[in-house]
């Protein structure tokens, strides 16, 4: 009799006491930027009550992530991230205690809110890929998916208590008092951060240069097929769902003639209908594909919208608020865990740096457009249009498959192997200047012509994914059996570098490539490789 083992529970990763400490911490956090947004959001119903000015709130609080995403994940990878952390929090609690003092002597006027908003969010932006990057530094791989989902669940606890308690504030002591609530919690986790005791990656090889670290991040984007599939869901998803962010505070305070309370009522409803979906995460993952859940995250989502258009009464937009809440939290932890299993620890931050700038980005255009559509024809066929759209992109997605393939054996072949550097050009090779060119030769049967190609095109993804600035693929016109790879990389450096981020994966696929390879004398060895640097004429 075969047993059926239990999935994990969302909460085992709390046993790592490291994790522990920084999620409580950011728990705190969490809830001080809720606090935050929605007193943002209501100071603004009450400076500039225009749809396109509330929803410009949620807009340029997202935008600095469209806006710094990659040079942050890029700094993230490249400096030290406990250090790293701390100032942007640092940053972030500044900025909220200088918005406290502008509201309470009375100086704060629509475009001001929306430049301190977007100061803190230049903050936020700063501290997501660095955060994200920091997980599986602090769970083992196999915690990693429910640390993931375990992170959503304390985000959206904090979205539970966070704009009800703003919401209070706000009504007992006014909007200075919530900006203010908001830099105190900053500082409880940078205090967490100076207590997290880091073990740093050791590496012999220099630091990378902030430039050619954001290159390589994006060539390392544009060359990985799951991590574009992955960007291009999160940006259908978001950027539909998005009009809830924009148009919520005009439903509850026009449509339902609500408070500042209510207003944090309904948030904190959709927090609630987070926390409970990512409580039910790990059993639906064992059910269904990443795929089925995106999918069905997107029909949520725009039921969510549809009921919320359709809302005369409190009652029935709470449950569309239950609905949207279950939603997002299905859809950014799935997303999210994809985008980190599709990225190696080289280069880890900068490719979740150039996810959530696509993620945000979505979101900061989707929330202006809802917010001009709701000018343009009124705020319940925006959000009637928005769930159409939504539900119908959703579907169609589903086309492009978020679950990884199972890698192909590797070849049992010799990897070309260049010979070792000439001891004469150590010193010139020492100091990285002059780019490398890279060559394999091939000799091909013309039967392998096809499965060559085919390999070459796998290949060229894997040599530009480890840095490669050009790749090119001749073909020798006098004796077409010849073919040489060629590959430039920007120094001796970034060459070493390539050795080291090749994943096992990347390795087979050079081994399939190699197996193709057919020695002029019938031997077992494999092709020829060349290494030439370049010099200034």
């Amino acid at each position: 009799m075969s047993q059926t083992t239990a999935p994990p529970s969302a909460f085992a990763p709390l046993r790592h006491p490291a994790f522990r400490l920084l999620w409580l911490a950011n728990l705190a956090s969490n809830t001080g930027m809720w606090v935050q947004n929605t007193g943002a959001g209501w100071l603004m119903t009450s400076l500039a009550p225009s749809p396109i000015m509330v929803s410009l709130v949620q807009a340029a609080s997202m935008l600095p992530v469209f806006l710094l995403a990659l040079p942050a994940g890029a700094m993230a990878d490249i400096v030290d991230r406990r250090r790293y952390l701390i100032f942007a929090q640092a940053w972030m609690c500044a900025m909220g205690l200088g918005l406290c003092l502008v509201t309470a002597t009375g100086a704060i006027g629509p475009w001001g809110l929306l430049a301190f908003t977007f100061a803190i969010g230049a903050g936020s932006a700063m501290n997501f890929p660095a955060w994200a990057a920091t997980t599986p530094e602090l769970v083992p791989r196999t915690d990693l998916t429910q640390a993931i989902v375990l992170n959503g669940i304390g985000f959206n606890l904090s979205r539970a208590v966070g704009p009800a308690l703003g919401g209070f504030i706000i009504g007992l002591a006014g909007t200075e008092a919530a900006f203010a609530f908001n830099a105190l919690c900053f500082v409880i986790l940078i205090v967490a951060l100076v207590l997290w005791r880091r073990e740093a990656p050791r590496n012999a090889l220099p630091k990378e240069h902030f430039l050619s670290a954001m290159r390589a991040g994006l060539r390392f984007v544009t060359a990985s097929p799951a991590l574009r599939v992955i960007i291009l869901r999160a940006v259908v998803f978001f950027f539909f769902g998005a009009a809830m962010w924009g148009l919520l505070p005009l439903v509850v305070r026009g449509r339902l003639g609500l408070g500042p309370e209510a207003f944090g009522l309904m948030l904190a409803a959709m927090g609630v209908g987070a926390v409970g979906g990512g409580l039910l995460l790990p059993r639906a993952r064992a059910r269904f594909s990443r795929s089925d859940l995106i999918a069905g995250a997107s029909l949520s989502a725009a039921a969510a919208l549809l009921l919320l258009g359709l809302a005369t009464h409190w009652f029935l937009a709470g449950i569309g608020m239950l609905f949207y809440g279950a939603a997002w939290i299905g859809a950014a932890s799935t997303l999210q865990a994809a985008a980190q299993m599709a990225s190696p620890a080289w280069v880890r931050a900068r490719a979740i740096g150039i996810y959530q700038l696509s993620f945000f980005g979505a979101l900061a255009f989707g929330s202006a457009l809802a917010g001009w559509a709701g000018d343009a024809v009124g705020v319940q066929p925006a959000l009637l249009a928005f769930g159409a759209a939504g539900a119908v992109g959703g579907l169609v997605m589903r086309r492009w498959s978020l679950d990884p393939r199972p890698a192909a054996e590797a070849a049992s072949s010799l990897l070309p192997q260049p010979e070792a550097p000439a001891a004469e050009l150590a010193g010139l090779l020492a100091q990285g200047r002059g780019r490398v060119l890279e060559m394999v030769r091939y000799r091909i049967a013309p039967a392998d012509r096809e499965a060559f190609l085919a390999a070459m095109a796998e290949l060229r993804q894997v040599r530009l994914r480890s840095g490669a600035l050009s790749w090119r693929l001749y073909e020798d016109v006098a004796h077409p059996e010849m073919w040489a790879e060629f590959w430039a990389m920007e120094n001796w450096t970034d060459h070493l570098r390539e050795l080291q981020r090749l994943e096992p994966a990347d390795r087979a696929a050079i081994a399939r490539a190699a197996a193709l390879h057919r020695s002029a004398t019938g031997g077992e060895t494999g092709p020829e490789a060349t290494r030439f640097i370049s010099h200034a004429p």
